[in-house]
């Protein structure tokens, strides 16, 4: 794969910021967007702009035509069965409120169990927290291991018969940790519970295959994966998504109004109410063609590359701690020691060198982790080396910075 050609594909990465070439490593929140994505977007607001599944006029069926394909492409991006397992909502933490609000709330009762882990995204806890305090259920956690990953042994004794619900993430955005959904989605049918993955640092990474992992839903976003703000996906299994009671109500997603009831449209539509994203839909579907066209095999070795390169000279540095396991996604999350993640972030912006640095909206993680916040390098597809010696330069001049002033 050659990623200083696709770099060339992503305008905004042609800029200087502060007097420097932009290093773009903070794709973990948010992935930059090739010019063909950026194209579809603007094509459907320049040629076809009108409202989906409604009108018979030319301009309805096209962007209908555009928008139902995308979902098509997300269907076999993901490995579903079919359409009606893939609804468009407004993001990943959309997608697991949706889960957590229509399936859980409904079948959970006193002393069932859901199981999470602590290295979850705030998305990935909270709407859990708000489903035990209405029905009574249980929070429990796998605990992890010295590394930050889990141990499938662990996760058997964490998991019950009492248990209903297991949602991990596929990938941890502050850890790195490649979290093993399948063998938990086993664990989890073994006692009868759903699986759900929050895919939102997985899907832009790696092939997906929700067959082959066998997992009861799967969440995403289009924005860390080349595609606009905005959109995101549920996967379901049809069966599931069928039970389920929509959680919006309005246009779109009815079949028969009357005056006391009304009755729902046929699944994906029913989850779907008023008007949907549809230039969000047809430009991730833009991004699922720019990504299966470079290869998610690719991009995934690529990143692995790219990974271990820069644990290897970031550990270089002297004082430097660094989160996570050794075999990890495409990030590397640190501290410098008595230097603040933020004040970090501020010298690295000014060498036009963009990181995250907080608490990466996992709070209970910093907890484990007895740190307050910490700094995260995330690499995607369009990164070089040559980005993480930047990077690594960066680090050092930081050292030096902070050296002189203390």
């Amino acid at each position: 794969m050659d990623a200083k050609a696709i770099r060339e594909q992503f305008p905004i990465l042609h800029q200087e910021v502060n007097g420097h070439p932009l290093v773009y490593l903070d794709s973990s929140a948010t992935s930059q967007k090739p010019q063909s994505v950026i194209d579809a977007v603007n094509d459907y607001y320049r040629e076809d702009n009108s409202n989906v599944h409604r009108g018979v006029h030319t301009l309805g069926s096209r962007a209908t035509e555009k928008y139902e394909g995308a979902r098509d492409k997300v269907r076999s991006f993901i490995n579903a069965k079919s359409t009606a397992e893939i609804i468009f909502t407004r993001g990943t933490t959309t997608s697991i409120n949706t889960v957590a609000y229509s399936y859980a709330r409904a079948n959970l009762q006193a002393g069932d169990e859901i199981v999470i882990t602590p290295m979850e995204h705030h998305s990935n806890i909270i709407p859990w927290q708000q489903a035990a305090k209405a029905t009574g259920a249980v929070l429990k956690y796998i605990p992890l291991e010295a590394d930050g990953t889990i141990r499938l042994e662990a996760a058997r004794e964490t998991i019950t018969p009492n248990t209903r619900v297991v949602a991990v993430s596929h990938v941890s955005n502050v850890l790195g940790t490649v979290n093993p959904v399948k063998e938990l989605a086993a664990i989890a049918h073994e006692h009868g519970a759903v699986m759900l993955v929050d895919g939102a640092q997985g899907a832009p990474h790696m092939r997906v295959d929700v067959e082959e992992l066998d997992c009861d839903f799967y969440c995403f976003s289009g924005h860390k994966m080349c595609g606009p703000t905005g959109i995101g996906v549920l996967y379901g299994k049809r069966d599931l998504l069928e039970e389920m009671e929509p959680v919006e109500f309005g246009g779109e997603m009815i079949d028969f109004v009357n005056l006391y009831d009304s009755t729902w449209k046929e699944l994906p539509w029913k989850f779907e109410g008023g008007t949907p994203i549809i230039a969000g839909a047809i430009g991730l579907g833009a991004a699922i063609d720019f990504l299966q066209e470079v290869g998610l095999d690719a991009i995934t070795e690529h990143e692995k590359e790219l990974a271990a390169y820069a644990m290897e000279q970031v550990r270089m540095i002297d004082g430097i701690d660094i989160y996570g396991p050794e075999e990890r996604a495409a990030l590397v999350t640190f501290n410098i020691t008595d230097v603040h993640p933020h004040d970090l972030a501020t010298v690295l912006d000014a060498e036009g060198i963009a990181v995250r640095a907080g608490h990466h909206c996992c709070q209970p993680l910093m907890k484990w982790l007895d740190v307050t916040a910490t700094a995260r390098a995330s690499f995607y597809l369009y990164n070089t080396k040559e980005d993480v010696d930047r990077l690594v330069d960066g680090l050092v001049k930081t050292k030096e910075y902070f050296g002189d002033v203390f």
